[in-house]
C-alpha cells in the first residue's frame, strides 16, 4: 500500500511538472507570436522606401529611420549564404535559436577575460531588431536570448536568414548584402566573386573597419570615388528629380515600394538627347530643355525630363522645366480649329488672310500678324493650319465665340492658366495662353484617344478629330512656312505634329504623336530670357525628332494606323485640288461659312494716322462702291485714294447699290512738338 501511495504520489507529482512545462510552452508559444510580430514590424520599419521605374529598375532609395540605404531581397544566393553559415554560426540548421556550448564556452572563458564568439545568427537578428548592437549588458543578452527562441519558434530557418542578411549593418550607411554590394562592388549581390563575397562577409563584424573600402590595396582613392558617385546615381536617379513633381507621386511615395510608369533607361536615353541639342542650340541662347512622353491609349508617363542636369549648379538647372507655365505659342490651333469643325467649319472652308482690327478688353486696338508679316488672301483652312498662320487662327476664335472656346478649354481639357482667360481673349489664338509642358502634352492626348481626355471624357467628335490628325500628317502643305526639308519630316509616315513659338522666341514648342506614343518638347530658358530666333521646329523640333524615333524602335513602338474612316475627299473644280470633309457635308455652305464681305475692309472704325504733306490714304472694299469723305465723294471702285489736307476726324462712307451705306471713323493726327 505504502509503495503504491508513492507511485501515485510521484505520478502526481509528474504529471503537475508536465502541465507547468505544457502551460509554460503554451505561454511562451502565445508570447513568441507577439515577439515575432513586433520583432517583423520592426524589419518592416528598417526598410529604405524604393521608386521603381515600370522594369522594376530602380530610380530612388531612400534613406530608412536610421539614415542607412537597403533593399530588402527574398532569395539570397546559395553560395553567399553558405560561405556566410560558415563564417558566422556553422550550426545555424541544427540548434533552436541558441548555441548552449557556445554559450557556455563563452561564459567559462569570461571568468578569465577571454572574450569569445557565442552569438548565432538568430541571436544577432534579434539584437539588431531590439536594437541592442551598442548597449551589452546581461539583461539585454537574456532578452535576446528569448526573442531568438520566439523567432526559430515561428519563422522557417530560411525566413530567419533572409532577414538576418537584409538588416546587419555592412559600412558606409548601406545595410543589407544587396545595397553593400551595390555601393562596394557596383553589381547585385547574385553577380560577386568568391573575393568579394568574403570582404562583404567579413565586415560584418567590423563594418568601419573592414569594409571593403577600408582595403587600401584594392581601392585607390579614385575608384573610391567612383564608387561613391555610382552609388548615390543608383539610388537617387536623375529622373527622380523629375517624378517627384509628377501628380500622385505623394500618395506613391508612401508606400514602401512605390511603382512607377516611367522608364528609366528612355528617360535616360532622352536626356542624352537633350544635351546633345543644347550644345548646338547654346549658340543662339538656349539653355533649357524638357520632354514628357506619353504611352497611348494608356495615357502612362512613359518618359519626363524637366533639366538637362538636375546635379548641375549652373543657373535655372534645378528647375523642372516640364511643370512651369510658358506661353504654348501655335500648339493651341489644332484645339481652335476641333472646336470650329464641331461648328460646322471644314479644312476646306475658306478664309481671307488679310488685316483685321480688334479692340482688346482694355480699349487698345490690335490687329493680328502672321509669323512672316505677310497676308495670303483667300486661303483654306488647311493651308492656314498646316503652315500655322495667325490671322486665319483668330478669324476661327471669333466663329466659334470666346466665351464657348473658354468653356471648351477648361471643361473639356481641364486647362487652367495661371491667369483668367478673359485675360487672353483673342490673344490664345495668337500664342499667348500660359500651360505647362506636362498639361500641354496631357490636353494632345486628345487627338491620338480618338477626342477623349486622358480622364476618358468625350471631349470632341472622332470625326472631328480624325480631320485634326489628317491636316497634322500633312508635311507638303505645310512646306511653305517649314521647307520641304526639316525636324518635323520623320522617316515614316504614321504621325502628326505641331509646333509653337511664343512671342520675341522666349519658349519653343513641338507636340507629335502616333496612335502609341505622344512626345511633346519645349526649349527656352529657365529665367524666361529670349532665344535668338529658335523657332519650334528648330529648337524643340530637333529635340522632338530624336526622341521620336528613340520611340519608333522601342518596344512602345506597336505601329498602330490612324483611323480616317469618317473622312470624305472633295474635289473643287474652281481650284483643282482636293480637300477634306465629312459624309453629309453641304460643301458649299461650309465652304463660305467665314467669307464675309466687307463695304469698307481699310481702314478700320476708330483708326489713328499720322499726318504727313500729300499722304495717300488707301480706301478698301470687297465690292464696287462710292466713297464719300465727310459726305463729299472723292472716288470709286474697290480700290481708292483719299488724300487728308489736314489733322483732324474724318468721316468715311462707302455705298453700294445692293447693300447701302458703312459708315467709319478715323483720325488724322500729328505729334505734338518738343516743348
Amino acid at each position: 500500500m505504502k509503495r503504491l501511495k508513492k507511485k501515485k504520489k510521484l505520478l502526481i507529482f509528474l504529471g503537475s511538472v508536465l502541465g507547468v512545462i505544457l502551460i509554460g510552452v503554451l505561454i511562451f508559444y502565445i508570447w513568441a507570436g507577439y515577439a515575432v510580430d513586433s520583432l517583423m514590424g520592426i524589419y518592416e520599419s528598417r526598410r529604405s522606401k524604393v521608386v521603381l521605374d515600370r522594369n522594376n529598375e530602380v530610380i530612388s532609395i531612400m534613406p530608412n529611420k536610421d539614415g542607412y540605404y537597403t533593399e530588402y531581397i527574398d532569395e539570397i544566393p546559395q553560395d553567399f549564404a553558405d560561405e556566410l553559415i560558415s563564417s558566422e554560426d556553422k550550426y545555424f540548421y541544427f540548434h533552436p535559436g541558441v548555441n548552449p556550448f557556445s554559450t557556455a564556452r563563452a561564459l567559462w572563458n569570461s571568468f578569465f577575460n577571454a572574450s569569445t564568439a557565442s552569438s548565432t545568427i538568430t541571436q544577432q537578428l534579434a539584437k539588431i531588431l531590439l536594437g541592442n548592437e551598442k548597449d551589452r549588458t546581461f539583461i539585454n543578452k537574456v532578452i535576446e536570448y528569448k526573442y531568438a527562441l520566439a523567432l526559430e519558434a515561428k519563422l522557417t530557418k530560411e525566413e530567419i536568414l533572409k532577414m538576418y542578411v537584409n538588416s546587419i549593418y555592412l559600412g558606409n550607411q548601406v545595410q543589407g548584402i544587396e545595397a553593400a554590394s551595390r555601393l562596394y562592388y557596383g553589381k547585385t549581390v547574385n553577380m560577386l566573386n568568391n573575393a568579394e563575397r568574403e570582404k562583404i562577409i567579413a565586415s560584418i563584424t567590423s563594418p568601419s573597419q573592414l569594409n571593403p573600402f577600408a582595403d587600401e590595396e584594392n581601392f585607390s582613392e579614385a575608384e573610391y570615388q567612383k564608387r561613391s558617385l555610382d552609388f548615390k546615381s543608383y539610388i537617387n536617379n536623375a529622373s527622380y528629380f523629375e517624378f517627384k513633381d509628377l501628380p500622385g507621386s505623394d500618395e506613391c511615395l508612401k508606400k514602401d515600394i512605390c511603382r512607377t510608369t516611367i522608364d528609366k533607361e528612355l528617360t535616360a536615353k532622352i536626356r542624352e538627347v537633350i544635351n546633345r541639342h543644347l550644345i548646338d542650340l547654346s549658340v543662339k541662347n538656349a539653355k533649357h530643355a524638357a520632354v514628357i512622353v506619353i504611352r497611348i491609349p494608356e495615357n502612362e508617363v512613359l518618359a519626363v525630363v524637366g533639366s538637362p542636369d538636375p546635379n548641375s549648379i549652373l543657373e535655372g538647372d534645378q528647375i523642372n522645366m516640364a511643370f512651369k507655365n510658358r506661353p504654348i505659342g501655335s500648339t493651341i490651333k489644332p484645339f481652335i480649329y476641333g472646336a470650329g469643325f464641331s461648328l460646322g467649319l471644314r479644312p476646306y472652308s475658306l478664309v481671307d488672310d488679310r488685316e483685321y482690327k480688334y479692340v482688346t478688353a482694355l480699349g487698345f486696338a490690335h490687329y493680328p500678324k502672321n509669323f512672316d508679316y505677310q497676308y495670303r488672301g483667300i486661303i483654306s483652312l488647311h493651308e492656314a493650319l498646316s503652315n500655322s498662320l495667325n490671322v486665319p487662327t483668330v478669324k476661327v476664335l471669333e466663329f466659334i465665340g470666346l466665351n464657348k472656346f473658354y468653356e471648351f478649354l477648361e471643361k473639356g481639357l481641364h486647362v487652367n492658366p495661371p491667369q483668367s482667360f478673359e485675360k487672353y481673349q483673342y490673344g490664345i489664338a495668337l500664342g499667348q495662353l500660359e500651360m505647362t509642358l506636362y498639361d500641354l502634352a496631357y490636353a494632345f492626348t486628345v487627338f491620338p484617344n480618338e477626342g477623349k481626355n486622358d480622364k476618358g471624357e468625350r471631349v470632341l467628335e472622332t470625326k472631328y478629330v480624325q480631320l485634326i490628325n489628317k491636316l497634322l500628317q500633312d508635311r507638303d502643305t505645310g512646306s511653305e512656312q517649314f521647307g520641304i526639308v526639316s525636324n518635323l519630316n520623320l522617316p515614316y509616315k504614321n504621325y502628326a505634329v505641331k509646333t509653337g513659338t511664343s512671342r520675341e522666341y522666349h519658349d519653343s514648342w513641338t507636340v507629335g504623336y502616333t496612335p502609341d506614343f505622344l512626345v511633346a518638347v519645349w526649349v527656352g530658358n529657365a529665367q524666361n530670357t529670349a532665344m535668338d530666333e529658335v523657332a519650334g521646329s528648330i529648337g524643340a523640333g530637333g529635340i522632338w525628332h530624336d526622341v521620336m524615333l528613340l520611340l519608333y524602335n522601342s518596344k512602345y513602338n506597336k505601329d498602330t494606323k490612324f483611323k480616317f474612316d469618317k473622312i470624305k475627299s472633295f474635289y473643287d473644280a474652281a481650284s483643282a485640288t482636293v480637300d477634306y470633309g465629312l459624309a453629309g457635308d453641304d460643301y458649299e455652305k461650309a465652304k463660305n461659312l467665314l467669307i464675309k464681305k466687307a463695304l469698307i475692309s481699310f481702314p478700320h472704325d476708330g483708326d489713328e494716322f499720322l499726318y504727313e504733306t500729300d499722304m495717300i490714304l488707301p480706301l478698301e472694299s470687297d465690292y464696287e462702291v462710292e466713297w464719300f469723305v465727310d459726305d463729299k465723294k472723292v472716288d470709286e471702285g474697290s480700290m481708292a485714294k483719299f488724300t487728308p489736307d489736314k489733322e483732324g476726324s474724318y468721316e468715311i462712307r462707302a455705298y453700294n447699290n445692293e447693300f447701302d451705306s458703312e459708315i467709319i471713323r478715323i483720325e488724322i493726327v500729328t505729334f505734338p512738338e518738343n516743348s
